[in-house]
């Protein structure tokens, strides 16, 4: 078929899709909606069912299937022979298990290519420019990146504020009479996640025969924090040459109180630090966007002409170097 005679089908093809795309993602959000109604709703039921039946809390179901992941592996499948050996997806699968995401890495950045793919054709299809296309492809990989690195800062700050009470725990389970390993079921079963589900994993690993210095190292390396480091120094110099490890529980859940206590005076003196960042960073995306409105012809010469474009450029860039500065001038390690 010649290029003239696909014209009008490919034209066709567009007005369809400007039709259908709208109504797709309409039912899309709303049957999101009702599921997540729907489970709200259901989930303290559920429950309630779980525990007549005499089924295990979803808790330990969740480390099971992290230990079965984590230590006897998956199948090989397609995407893991393609790209199992890339050089970034090992980290990329770091960041799912810190992030406690219970998806493989190839499969992710198969089904995302995937779906970059499709979406630039589409976007292609609609008479969309080439860069606009690649650029959404772009961003479909990129952004469940993003997320994925925003869900792991944010389950580890919060995994960080819940050791001080872990440690405690532990010392006085230990004062009590409880071996290490009782005293991790303790916390992973009193606890709520994060720091459950780590412990779990440390307590399911122990049980299928690793020994309990290596699962500590294990969790040690997953959640990459300097406190759980130093917990796991101890139980090794205790396990190895005795001592009252409690006590030393009890010190370092002190000296972690602290260093929140003197993390949140510092976040707090460099909230106006930040808060002007942001403020620098958005203030000539506004002033650039109220020119487009109120005087059209005076801000397209930036997204028309060549020369304004390399201006248009480099004012990002420079944007993109300062806020960068400005965090890390404010970012002040406790």
């Amino acid at each position: 078929m010649s290029l003239p005679m696909m014209i009008p089908i490919l034209a066709e093809a567009s007005e369809l899709m400007i039709y259908l795309l709208p109504a797709i993602g309409s039912m899309l959000v709303i049957y999101g909606i009702f599921q997540v109604v729907s489970e709200s709703r259901s989930s303290s039921e559920k429950k309630i069912q779980d525990r007549l039946r005499g089924h295990r809390p979803s808790q330990e179901k969740a480390a099971v299937k992290i230990v079965r992941r984590g230590a006897l592996g998956e199948p090989t499948s397609f995407a893991d022979t393609v790209l199992g050996k890339v050089s970034f997806i090992p980290k990329l699968q770091t960041l799912l298990d810190q992030a406690d995401v219970d998806w493989s890495a190839p499969k992710m950045m198969m089904n995302l290519s995937g779906l970059a793919l499709l979406v630039s054709i589409v976007l292609v299809a609609l008479q969309f420019s080439f860069l606009a296309a690649i650029g959404a492809g772009v961003g479909v990989i990129v952004l469940p990146i993003l997320w994925l690195n925003f869900k792991k800062k944010s389950r580890l700050k919060k995994l960080m504020n819940q050791l001080p009470d872990v440690f405690e725990m532990l010392s006085q389970a230990l004062r009590a009479g409880h071996s290490l390993a009782g005293a991790i079921q303790l916390v992973y079963e009193q606890m709520p996640p994060p720091i459950a589900t780590e412990f779990a994993q440390v307590y399911h690993e122990q049980n299928l025969g690793v020994k309990i210095e290596e699962a500590l190292q294990s969790m040690a390396n997953r959640v990459d924090s300097l406190d759980v480091r130093f917990f796991v120094t101890a139980v090794l110099i205790q396990r190895q040459t005795g001592g009252d490890l409690a006590e030393v529980l009890d010190n370092i859940s002190g000296v972690i109180r602290e260093r929140i206590e003197l993390a949140g005076l510092v976040r707090g003196l460099t909230a106006e630090g930040r808060l002007s960042g942001w403020v620098l960073f958005s203030l000539p995306m506004i002033v650039f966007a109220g020119s487009l409105y109120l005087n059209p012809d005076y801000g397209n010469v930036l997204l028309e002409d060549p020369r304004g474009q390399i201006m248009l450029m480099v004012a990002v860039g420079m944007q993109l170097m300062g806020i960068a500065m400005i965090r890390w001038i404010v970012n002040i390690k406790v």
